[in-house]
């Protein structure tokens, strides 16, 4: 991919963000820059903040300092006499259209077709109605391949197919960012190959994606960014090749080491 993360007026700015549980900082003081139609992959250890940071993004978790901005606007919060202060309900929720979030989890509603639960958010958010929600519905589950099961229940589909319908689902309230937290992590390992595939094909078309991953080599076929968080600081950050296969920090020696990436005898110098 030739996105030039440089120079590009970003979509998405976070400036310092950070996030407190208690005497836990799980995302500390992070600035980042998101090009519109670029894939940027979250790695890390277990609990280095990689999905706080993804959570923050879309105000699922309010952020304790820093500031997010999404088409150069502030979001989440904005100024009032000189104030900082939390947007209204209302503003948030126009905001967060802006963001579509993929789950570990489905989260599919059980008694719903596979159309119903990606028809229902348009229809109930953005008031659309009934019959082009329909059509929209129709569209985004022929994009991720599943044509032939709309009207099948979650129960009737297997993990990667209602994967799939999550992310048509994310997709039927046509989002400007897609944000994703380890799609695949909860799928049996012959089923991560089909998630992938089609978030690849998003990738090509253009979508700007944040992804919190595991798979390291999607992360560095798709990534015009990796980024490496370690005790909710980004430690490392630039290329996929480079970061995956060349890591300048102990620590990102050492975690990549562990994933496999690294040379044989670099794996062995991490130790």
């Amino acid at each position: 991919m030739t996105t030039d993360l440089k120079t590009e007026t970003p979509l998405l700015q976070l400036v310092g963000v950070s996030k407190h549980f208690g005497e836990l900082r799980a995302v500390d003081d992070v600035s980042l820059n998101i090009n519109a139609g670029s894939v940027t992959c979250l790695v890390g250890p277990s609990g280095s903040g990689k999905s706080t940071l993804l959570r923050t993004v879309n105000m699922m978790e309010a952020i304790d300092g820093g500031a997010i901005f999404f088409e150069g606007r502030m979001i989440g919060h904005e100024v009032r006499k000189g104030h900082r202060v939390p947007v209204s309900k209302r503003v948030a929720r126009k905001q967060t259209l802006n963001f579509g979030m993929v789950f570990q989890h489905f989260n599919l509603f059980p008694h719903y077709t596979a159309l119903e639960n990606v028809t229902i958010a348009p229809m109930i958010v953005k008031g659309v109605k009934k019959e082009a929600a329909k059509e929209i519905g129709r569209r985004v589950l022929q994009q991720v391949g599943l044509g032939n099961r709309m009207d099948h229940y979650p129960s009737e589909l297997s993990g990667g197919q209602q994967q799939r319908v999550a992310i048509a689902r994310a997709l039927a309230m046509e989002p400007k960012v897609l944000l994703f937290d380890e799609p695949t992590s909860a799928l049996d390992p012959e089923l991560v190959s089909e998630v992938l595939t089609v978030m690849r094909g998003l990738a090509d078309l253009g979508s700007t994606m944040m992804i919190v991953t595991h798979e390291m080599r999607f992360a560095e076929d798709v990534a015009d960014e990796v980024i490496m968080m370690d005790a909710g600081r980004i430690i490392e950050r630039g290329a996929p090749k480079t970061v995956l296969h060349s890591p300048s920090t102990p620590r990102a020696k050492k975690f990549f080491a562990s994933v496999g990436t690294l040379a044989p005898q670099e794996r062995l110098d991490a130790q």
